[in-house]
């Protein structure tokens, strides 16, 4: 039976492997990023341009605005038996157009989405939307001018 080089190099404080490359990452210059300012500088620099540095920014949560949105097909199953929905009590900001409608509705929103607008008025409902709406600012300035 061969005798293993553990066993060959007892008494010898390196097994063979000189001062360093023994203890851990020593050969390879630390682990992982290590040495990115040092001694792997230009590595990082010809390679990971952007790898310091803060990129970009991010919103607070307080200023963003999400609109929560529903789909036409959702509308019978969340209302089932209505016919007249105001959905900004029910908390939804804009209408979307996904799904089949299988009967007229009446639907108060904020917003709706042309295709939302059309299905409804397919089917025979009717949709109310505020008065203010973007056409109308456009209309005016053009209007001023």
């Amino acid at each position: 039976m061969a005798r293993t080089k553990t066993k060959k190099f007892r008494g010898s404080m390196t097994h063979g492997k000189g001062k360093k490359a023994g203890r851990g990452a020593g050969l390879r210059g630390g682990r992982g990023n290590a040495g990115l300012l040092k001694h792997r500088y230009m590595h990082m620099v010809k390679n990971m341009p952007n790898h310091f540095g803060k990129h970009g920014f991010k919103r607070h949560q307080s200023i963003t605005k999400r609109n929560k949105t529903i789909n036409i097909g959702q509308l019978v199953d969340n209302f089932p038996g209505k016919n007249e929905i105001d959905l900004t009590k029910e908390g939804f900001d804009k209408l979307l157009g996904g799904g089949r409608l299988n009967k007229k509705l009446k639907i108060k929103v904020n917003e709706a989405s042309e295709k939302a607008i059309a299905k409804i008025k397919e089917k025979g409902g009717e949709i109310i939307l505020p008065e203010i709406s973007k056409e109308s600012t456009l209309e005016e300035k053009q209007v001023e001018e």
